[in-house]
C-alpha cells in the first residue's frame, strides 16, 4: 500500500495552484494604459453639478441683495451651468445610442 504524506499532497497542490495562474504580464497586458473613463465621468458631472449649486448660490444672494456680484455676473454663471448641464445631457445621449448601437450588432 501506497501512502501520500500531508506535506507531498500540499506541495503538489501549490505546483498545480501556481500553473493555473495566469502570468503576471497577462493580467496587466489586460487592463488598458491611460485614463479611467469612470474617473473622468464622475468627475465632469461633480463639476456640473458645482457650477449648478454655485449659479443658485449666486442668483439666491442676489435676489436677497445679500452678495457683491453683478445681474451680468450672475446670469453668466447660470448660463455656464445651463450649458454645461446640456452637454453632458448630449454626451450621454450619444453613449446611449452607440450601446444601443452595439447591442443590435449580430454576432
Amino acid at each position: 500500500m501506497n501512502t501520500i504524506s500531508a506535506d507531498h499532497l500540499l506541495s503538489q497542490i501549490r505546483t498545480m495552484g501556481r500553473e493555473l495562474r495566469p502570468p503576471e504580464s497577462a493580467s496587466q497586458a489586460a487592463r488598458p494604459e491611460g485614463p479611467d473613463f469612470g474617473a473622468m465621468l464622475k468627475t465632469t458631472v461633480d463639476a456640473v453639478n458645482d457650477a449648478q449649486k454655485y449659479s443658485s448660490e449666486l442668483k439666491t444672494g442676489f435676489e436677497a441683495g445679500t452678495t457683491d456680484k453683478s445681474l451680468a455676473e450672475v446670469m453668466i454663471a447660470s448660463q455656464k451651468a445651463s450649458l454645461s448641464f446640456r452637454a453632458v445631457t448630449e454626451v450621454r445621449n450619444k453613449l446611449i445610442t452607440a450601446y444601443q448601437d452595439i447591442m443590435n450588432m449580430p454576432v
